[in-house]
């Protein structure tokens, strides 16, 4: 089998704990020049911005040298540039570093904040604030919570090993324990497992529940209960989108403060941190593949709605 050529290191460095976008030109297409490439392909990008880029140097090849307007089409050729970060509304909670060591770091990760860049979050990431405070430009993450959802999350240090602990994951080898705070149904049996097939697909905000062969499994416990409310431990044997939060709702107790389950609301205004998804990742335990540690770590957050303390 072939194995596929890895592209070179960027020529630019990190903005704001953010790495250049990476371009590579198709082997096929008949575009005279990279930049009539890159202004057919960056359809989203403001009117005249590829030209402006090109006009400050900042479309470069592999050798950090700026790309000329009329430069040549190459097929295979990689080209890197910084686009104009979207202006994000601060997220005005900490990242807090669980553990950190030569090859992983372990962050408690705080509600409203995506784990690494992706659509209008960019800065205001987990990813590019740990790069930007802890110094480590190289670092990546293992695995991704949902920007709504509070907790753990593993981030590795060296890019050569990244993929060890993402197999982790892939592997099931990780255990991982998340907490929930949820509509309390005296006439819910539980503990149980559950087990359903979740797809997500493409441009829906939420995921759904089909027939056929189970891809999700969550073994649901109750805590504890307070008046009409229950506080829940959820162990996921799989990691399919919004698996937690569909497998409750399909259970009849929605999670507190979900905007897409039971039913799609609007957004919540930017700024608006006042009723968070109550939703924790609360432990994870593993082997680590490097150094052959027993690791297991836990969130120090707690669920507003549960604690009574910030939920409104």
């Amino acid at each position: 089998m072939r194995r596929r050529t890895p592209p070179p290191p960027a020529p630019l460095p990190q903005r704001d704990g953010v790495d250049p976008v990476r371009v590579r030109l198709p082997a096929d297409g008949a575009w005279p020049t990279v930049r009539e490439h890159l202004v057919e392909r960056l359809t989203g990008a403001a009117p005249g911005m590829v030209e402006a880029m090109f006009h400050a140097g900042g479309i470069v090849g592999a050798d950090g040298r700026a790309v000329p307007p009329d430069a040549p089409y190459r097929p295979g050729m990689f080209v890197w540039f910084h686009r104009d970060l979207p202006a994000e509304t601060p997220v005005p909670f900490p990242v807090t570093v669980v553990h950190r060591d030569a090859h992983i770091v372990v962050a408690d990760k705080p509600h409203f904040l995506a784990t690494t860049p992706r659509g209008s979050h960019v800065a205001q990431t987990a990813l590019a604030r740990l790069r930007r405070e802890l110094g480590i430009p190289t670092l990546t993450a293992a695995h991704r919570l949902d920007r709504l959802t509070a907790g753990l999350v593993l981030f590795t240090v060296r890019p050569e090993e990244r993929g060890a602990y993402q197999t982790l994951f892939r592997d099931r080898r990780v255990r991982k324990e998340y907490e929930a705070v949820a509509p309390y149904d005296a006439s819910l049996a539980l503990p149980r497992t559950v087990r359903s097939r979740i797809v997500k697909e493409r441009g829906a905000l939420a995921a759904r529940e089909v027939e056929g062969e189970p891809n999700a499994e969550t073994r649901v416990e109750l805590l504890e209960r307070r008046d009409r409310l229950g506080r829940y431990r959820l162990l996921p044997r799989t990691g399919q989108t919004h698996q937690l939060r569909v497998h409750l709702n399909a259970l009849g107790v929605p999670i507190l403060g979900d905007p897409l389950y039971p039913v799609v609301t609007d957004p919540a205004p930017a700024g608006d941190f006042r009723r968070p998804l109550q939703l924790l990742a609360r432990r994870l335990e593993f082997t680590d593949p490097v150094t052959g540690v027993e690791h297991a770590f836990t969130s120090g957050r707690t669920l507003a709605a549960w604690s009574g303390t910030g939920w409104a």
